[in-house]
């Protein structure tokens, strides 16, 4: 399924705002990844908190896209990035780091914060 012009405008911004960062040797790569609206995974009890959420190429948001922040869309696509150069380590550390002072989370905050 091709992406829509609203979608690709939304990951070429996010991209953009990712390549002033040089926190990995390599820019993200956005050729793969898809932003899907997914409602119903966010009423899912562990999921209610989030409004978005990044698995490998997925970004799946809780909200239509024309109602997400760019800013939520970097924070994820960052995700995405960390998820292309070091996979295991950032999904493991969720285990045992947990969510809030994880530093794959505090890093994709950091990202949105200093692109904004």
């Amino acid at each position: 399924m091709a992406r829509s012009p609203a979608e690709t405008a939304v990951l070429n911004r996010a991209k953009a705002r990712l390549d002033r960062l040089d926190f990995y040797p390599e820019p993200v790569r956005i050729d793969r990844v898809r932003i899907l609206h997914t409602p119903w995974l966010f009423r899912i009890p562990g999921f209610r908190r989030f409004h978005g959420y990044e698995v490998g190429p997925l970004i799946l948001i809780k909200r239509p896209l024309d109602q997400v922040r760019e800013d939520l869309i970097v924070h994820e696509l960052c995700h995405v990035w960390q998820d292309q150069h070091r996979r295991w380590r950032m999904w493991t550390s969720y285990l045992y780091r947990g969510y809030r002072n994880n530093p794959h989370e505090i890093e994709a905050r950091r990202a949105a914060a200093e692109t904004r």
